[in-house]
């Protein structure tokens, strides 16, 4: 697939919006206005709160909302792992009152059998389906006891070149495919990338185990990359998110944008409307 560039984006999007604005006929009943809307959300975007991890929860609560976005993904740095029950409980039902739901925690890194236990105990009080999560391997069979007795999902996050345990989505999958499937992959596609791997092709080979997605840009297919805005960067998103579509990718894409730590907002914005532009023009 030909890369995209931004001037073939704008006129792909109008030539999809402009086809959109035509009514389909077939012979029949035409299917109810749910299901034609269904139809095209073929998987949910969200965000993963790191992106404003110089704000407060009320704050990347807001942001998330204002963006549009029904899906959260909570950082430690908006509920401490160490948070009581209560306030767990209590931070779930303010996520809710925006209409969002908190699908996940994470990164949650586990060193231990301690940090293993905690961070189940966590999700598990603050009500999330799932733990983007680095467990070190030996702690993966303990890891794998919390998740057949929590029914909590565990997606490995990979990090990228400089990290000696999971670098790319293929070095977790190697470590997991004979563990319980609920435990399997969040790809952070900047950090595979950088790794020098195609994200499109990682999340191909390891279809089978992946959860969740990290989407992201960075200006370089190499350790050096940094993050930029969706669209501005190396990263093949059309592709990627092509590839996603043709196995039939049913999870949560959360934006996880690095750049401009003090004012996100507008470069999430953007990334966002990007990848909502060439999802419609898929």
């Amino acid at each position: 697939m030909k890369r995209l560039t931004r001037r073939i984006f704008i006129r792909w999007a109008e030539a999809s919006a402009a086809a959109a604005a035509i009514p389909s006929f077939s012979p029949g009943v035409s299917p109810p206005r749910e299901e034609q809307a269904s139809t095209k959300e073929r998987f949910a975007l969200g965000m993963a709160s790191y992106t404003f991890r110089a704000f407060n929860l009320d704050a990347a609560i807001a942001m998330t909302k204002r963006l549009g976005l029904k899906r959260i993904s909570l950082k430690s740095v908006h509920l401490p792992l160490d948070a009581s029950p209560e306030i767990l409980a209590a931070a779930r039902a303010r996520v809710e009152e925006a209409g969002i739901s908190l699908y996940s925690g994470g990164v949650i890194y586990m060193t231990s059998e301690a940090e293993v236990r905690q961070a189940f105990a966590y999700a598990r009080a603050a009500g999330m389906g799932m733990i983007i999560g680095a467990p070190n391997p030996e702690l993966l069979s303990v890891a794998e006891a919390r998740v057949k007795e929590t029914d909590i999902h565990l997606a490995i996050h990979n990090h990228g070149p400089t990290d000696k345990l999971f670098p790319t989505p293929e070095t977790v999958y190697e470590r997991i495919k004979g563990l319980d499937k609920r435990i399997g992959l969040c790809i952070d596609i900047g950090h595979t990338q950088r790794s020098g791997v195609d994200p499109a092709g990682s999340a191909e080979r390891c279809f089978d185990r992946l959860l969740d997605v990290h989407i992201k840009d960075v200006t370089a297919a190499t350790a050096e990359g940094g993050p930029i805005e969706i669209g501005r960067g190396v990263i093949n998103i059309p592709r990627f998110l092509g590839t996603l579509i043709r196995l039939g990718y049913a999870g949560t894409l959360s934006l996880e944008y690095e750049k401009d730590e003090k004012d996100p907002f507008p470069g999430a914005a953007e990334s966002i409307g990007y990848v909502k532009g060439v999802l419609a023009a898929l």
